[in-house]
């Protein structure tokens, strides 16, 4: 059902009054953005003309309302309340079975596949295979499937649920995209293959334990905590995820990592440990060590 056109200038009083209330402004325009469909460019253009336009929002002013009150008054994550998150190129469909996909895991992706190019053109008749273990919402695989078409993918997690998120993510945006899903525990599903994956990427639980207990609600109370904590020390699932990775990895094959912010170190520590060579810190978009990469040998 379409809406009524709006002026421009009753639309600017509404979202004055929203921000009256409290919030950021960044956010209640994502929301007009995503839940309404009001593009950011053309917010700007009704800023600078707000006599001059009228505005056809996908929904009523009254429902994006009450979305930003719910966002305000329970802290309920904006990407859950309209389903959907913009990452990379993509519209993924999020919900509060997986962690929602963040800015900085998309240099994840921009690292793998520097590293998958190198396979691509010194091994054009091998049979290669990448992983994504983890994978929630399957935003890191749907990007991997799109790139890499040649490639067999796996896309691994111990959640169903998220399972099922990934899955319809996949048929969405990487249809015909080649991806296996597993359910369980990081390397273990994908037996099958072992000594056979050229490419495995991560964004495993890495927040400490005590740590997940004091991050911001709309984090803490909505996001599975089975996707933030990484135990006492944040590094349970690393040390799971490299201690396997020389008998899983082809040889030559790359393991990449995300990581917390103050974990590069131990974490190029435990692949080189583990007999991983090459090791070595990639930066975030704040030039942090985010993202550690080690390779089998061979």
């Amino acid at each position: 059902m379409a809406m009524t056109p709006l002026k421009g200038s009753d639309l600017l009083a509404w979202r004055r009054r929203l921000l009256a209330t409290g919030g950021r402004s960044v956010d209640l325009d994502w929301l007009l953005d995503l839940g309404g469909g009001l593009r950011w460019a053309e917010l700007q253009k009704l800023q600078l003309n707000p006599g001059e336009m009228e505005i056809q929002l996908a929904v009523s002013l009254e429902t994006l309302e009450d979305l930003w009150q719910r966002h305000q008054q329970q802290q309920v994550p904006l990407q859950h309340l309209v389903g959907r998150c913009p990452w990379r190129d993509l519209e993924l469909e999020v919900t509060s079975d997986a962690l929602i996909p963040r800015q900085e895991t998309e240099l994840l992706v921009d690292l793998a596949l520097a590293k998958a190019a190198e396979f691509s053109t010194a091994s054009l008749e091998a049979a290669l295979r990448w992983a994504d273990l983890g994978t929630g919402s399957g935003a890191v695989a749907v990007a991997l499937a799109r790139h890499l078409p040649k490639w067999s993918g796996h896309a691994v997690d111990c959640s169903p649920q998220a399972l099922a998120l990934a899955r319809r993510n996949l048929e969405t945006l990487a249809p015909g995209n080649g991806c296996e899903l597993h359910q369980g525990s990081w390397w273990e599903p994908l037996r099958p293959w072992w000594g056979a994956l050229q490419l495995v990427v991560s964004n495993p639980p890495y927040i400490p334990a005590s740590v997940v207990d004091v991050l911001d609600p709309v984090v803490r109370d909505h996001e599975p905590r089975l996707a933030l904590d990484g135990g006492v020390d944040g590094l349970d699932c690393c040390r799971a995820l490299v201690a396997e990775a020389c008998e899983a990895l082809a040889p030559g094959g790359w393991l990449l990592l995300e990581h917390h912010h103050d974990q590069s170190d131990l974490v190029l520590d435990l692949m080189a440990r583990a007999g991983l060579e090459n090791a070595c810190a990639a930066l975030d978009l704040e030039g942090v060590p985010r993202f550690a990469m080690g390779r089998r040998a061979g």
